[in-house]
């Protein structure tokens, strides 16, 4: 228990090289985009069985030959296969299996199919709409975003956490790119016209809300690089010195962030994340709540997400938690919940 992989960080240069290829591939006529589109439901039929199989095929290797001492079995084969058994699978040395489902799969398909919406809408009505424009530029910019930060990925709940099963890599596999793209899939055929100035400001505001996400996220990640020592708004930070035992039996330490965006609340990177979402979506108007459905499974995911989070820093810290909890009382929106 306790293993700590070492991951190769190629996230941006991954993205740029797939979105140069892309555009090369168009422009030489290799391939029509727009094609995606009309092919969508075989694509996602066909990611369906893929990922069906990879978890087939994780399930076995966890329990006949698994990478790290970092798995379990439930003694379920059912639970097994939905929630995982290995933490940290990896094929040979290098080959990080959940890097590969999560972040080259599936992330990057969620920075490749908004370009292909886009083209199919030019396709369909010879230019690209001021509502699909501010969505696909917002939808980049946040997978652009994700692959700068992608180092302190490998720090969250779905690499230490949550082990590599159905509910992991199928959920990267379809459903990021079926659902998490469909405010873009949905502007195909509603091609609203914005004004410029609308356009502009849901632009500029989307932009300054993935701005500070990755911001809330840095400066966290400047926190635990610098053990503590780094100043957050020019000023010392206000930590909690927090205890824990390990599997082990070893005493451990770890410190808590109470200031800068981290003493708004508990999770405030959940809330530039939920208005960006909201700012890509919202081109689409509101004569429809499919576009919507997105929004909506986010807002109950994170809340999900920052209630697991708490139990377990909960169970981890003890009494700890509570003094932190004291300092920062509000989870996600600061004053409000």
């Amino acid at each position: 228990m306790g293993n700590t992989p070492v991951y190769k960080a190629n996230g941006v240069l991954s993205y740029l090289v797939t979105v140069a290829l892309f555009f090369t591939a168009w422009r030489l006529a290799l391939f029509d985009p727009a094609a995606v589109y009309d092919s969508l439901g075989s694509i996602l039929a066909t990611s369906n069985l893929v990922s069906f199989a990879v978890c087939v095929l994780l399930l076995l290797k966890g329990w006949h030959a698994p990478t790290t001492s970092d798995h379990r079995t439930t003694g379920s084969i059912i639970y097994d296969f939905y929630s995982g058994v290995e933490l940290f699978p990896r094929i040979g040395r290098s080959f990080d299996i959940k890097t590969w489902t999560n972040c080259r799969m599936g992330m990057m398909s969620w920075g490749v199919l908004p370009l292909c919406y886009a083209a199919k809408q030019a396709q369909l009505y010879g230019q690209v709409s001021p509502s699909m424009l501010v969505s696909v530029l917002l939808m980049e910019a946040y997978v652009f975003k994700f692959f700068l930060w992608e180092t302190g990925y490998w720090s969250s709940m779905d690499i230490t956490h949550d082990r590599a099963g159905f509910y992991l890599c199928w959920g990267c596999l379809v459903w990021v790119p079926g659902v998490y793209t469909s405010p873009a899939m949905y502007l195909v055929r509603h091609p609203n016209q914005l004004r410029p100035a609308v356009a502009a400001g849901l632009l500029l505001a989307g932009l300054v809300s993935i701005a500070v996400n990755y911001d809330v996220d840095r400066q966290r990640l400047q926190f635990r690089r610098t053990h503590g020592k780094a100043y957050i708004w020019g000023r010392p930070p206000r930590t909690v010195k927090a205890s824990y035992t390990t599997g082990s039996g070893k005493t451990e330490s770890s410190l808590l962030l109470a200031s800068g965006w981290w003493g708004l609340s508990r999770h405030f990177h959940f809330l530039p994340e939920l208005l960006a979402a909201f700012l890509w979506t919202v081109p689409a108007l509101f004569e429809d709540f499919a576009p919507y459905f997105y929004f909506f499974f986010l807002a109950a995911l994170l809340a999900d997400r920052a209630m697991r989070h708490d139990m377990r820093c909960k169970a981890k810290y003890g009494r700890h938690w509570d003094r932190y909890c004291s300092l920062v009382p509000y989870k996600i929106i600061p004053y409000v919940y």
